[in-house]
């Protein structure tokens, strides 16, 4: 089984990343990561850089296809970036077409959520539903062969999840274990509903700004 984790420029690392540690541990799998060129490929930080070994047009038919988010997917989605196009090409023939946070914007742009639920992350729900999702809260839906996961961190729980569903429940506890994934977080402050006021006005506004920049850009 091959599966794919297609990649641009300003990604952010943990979606990609968190899905990658899980999808490696499954023994017999391919796990490839690509993007529209080979060579170095940047985070949305600049700090971690990939060498990217793989085209679009030479991974063009995997079993799985995944995609991160990242402020920049926006960009991507309205300028028909050449990963929407990936995405909807490998979808025809894909078993499984997956996104982590907003990476779903892309397979909205694809025009693969149409009439579906699909999950991103919190701050992108109004977007989402652009392209004719109904945005849900869930961390992670399924919907036929297309997958969603909601914000960043969310990308292990899909992951595992879909370990589950195609090869077995013992192998995904096994991973879960392996990479000792047990979250205990210090502060119950991981969705809308939970934050305080003033740390959901300080995040909106931060990414408010992100958002605004990449716009510009």
């Amino acid at each position: 089984m091959q599966i794919a984790i297609g990649l641009y420029p300003e990604f952010t690392a943990l979606d990609a990343i968190g899905p990658y540690q899980v999808f490696t541990q499954v023994p017999g799998v391919e796990v490839v990561l690509c993007a529209a060129q080979r060579g170095r490929l940047s985070d949305d930080n600049g700090l971690l850089h990939l060498d990217i070994e793989h085209t679009f047009d030479e991974i063009a038919a995997p079993d799985l296809s995944l995609v991160p988010g990242g402020f920049v997917t926006r960009r991507l989605a309205r300028d028909r970036d050449p990963i929407v196009d990936w995405v909807a090409s490998t979808h025809a023939t894909s078993t499984y077409t997956t996104s982590v946070c907003t990476g779903a914007l892309l397979l909205g742009a694809a025009g693969i959520l149409d009439g579906l639920d699909a999950t991103t992350h919190w701050y992108a729900y109004d977007e989402l539903a652009t392209y004719g999702a109904t945005p849900t809260e869930q961390r992670v839906v399924q919907q036929g062969k297309i997958w969603t996961a909601a914000g960043v961190s969310a990308g292990i729980d899909l992951a595992l999840t879909l370990v589950g569903e195609i090869w077995s429940p013992e192998l995904s506890q096994a991973i879960q274990l392996g990479i000792e994934y047990d979250p205990q977080p210090p502060y119950d402050s991981g969705a809308p509903s939970k934050a305080d006021p003033e740390v959901l006005a300080l995040v909106r506004a931060v990414s408010a700004e992100k958002e605004a920049a990449v716009r510009a850009g």
